[in-house]
């Protein structure tokens, strides 16, 4: 695996800290707010909603958190509009990254993401600038533990699934699907018993890039520093993480 898959590794490995656990609310909210004003307000309904909730359970987010941010979709708090905004730019030795923010005030969060790649030796480019080197995908992370892998293969593939690999974590795999597929393929996981612990749109670099061990270090610290950005929701690369930095980071 490469890019923002290794990437989702290291941060489940760290976790969230007490510090930045207020953010990380902050951030969850905003998703599902816009989650629930993007289509009907009801997680059985709005698969985009539901996906948001889970990542606030997983994360621990109070339930008290979660209906505020719905209560703020359905105008019962305050009145916030949040543009879901896309950037694309080249970091250190031309890595390439897409950005995904959810902001109320687009010049203050693209001057914010233009300083850290300037700072990191890297620029931000137009649009489509390097997502041509990306696939979307749907992405699900699965605990497989007790289950037998040949089993969930098949399980995932009759369901819609396209590829079926392991995360690098012992007892989870993870499972690709057409984005119009994620859906469906959760479902059916669901279904059988098997704990989803996430479901996502991503982006899978189509031919990840190799670099120094110098350089893969300086391209997580410019994510490092993208992701602390409070508009900033999703950060992919295209660069290969060898085991050797993962384990240094």
């Amino acid at each position: 695996m490469a890019g923002h898959s290794k990437w989702k590794q290291i941060k489940r490995a760290k976790g969230v800290t007490d510090a930045k656990r207020g953010q990380a609310f902050t951030k969850l909210a905003r998703e599902i707010t816009v989650a629930a004003r993007l289509g009907i307000p009801d997680p059985d309904v709005n698969f985009r909603l539901r996906i948001a909730i889970q990542k606030a359970r997983a994360e621990n987010m109070p339930n008290d958190n979660i209906k505020r941010a719905m209560d703020r979709a359905a105008g019962g708090g305050e009145n916030d509009n949040f543009y879901e905004i896309f950037y694309e730019g080249y970091g250190p030795n031309g890595m390439a990254v897409i950005v995904k923010a959810l902001t109320d005030n687009r010049n203050r969060t693209v001057g914010e993401v233009r300083a850290v790649f300037t700072r990191a030796g890297g620029s931000l480019g137009e649009s489509g600038s390097v997502g041509y080197l990306f696939d979307q995908i749907g992405l699900i992370t699965v605990d497989a533990t007790g289950a037998d892998p040949d089993e969930l293969t098949l399980l995932a593939i009759d369901a819609g699934a396209e590829d079926i690999r392991t995360d690098g974590d012992e007892g989870a795999m993870e499972i690709i699907t057409a984005p119009s597929e994620l859906k469906a393929v959760q479902d059916t996981l669901t279904a059988q018993g098997l704990k989803i612990d996430d479901a996502q749109i991503s982006m899978q670099p189509k031919a990840p890039m190799a670099l120094s061990e110098e350089a893969q270090i300086k391209g997580l610290r410019l994510i490092e520093k993208l992701e602390d950005l409070d508009d900033v929701q999703e950060v992919y690369t295209n660069i290969e993480i060898s085991e050797d930095v993962m384990a240094q980071v």
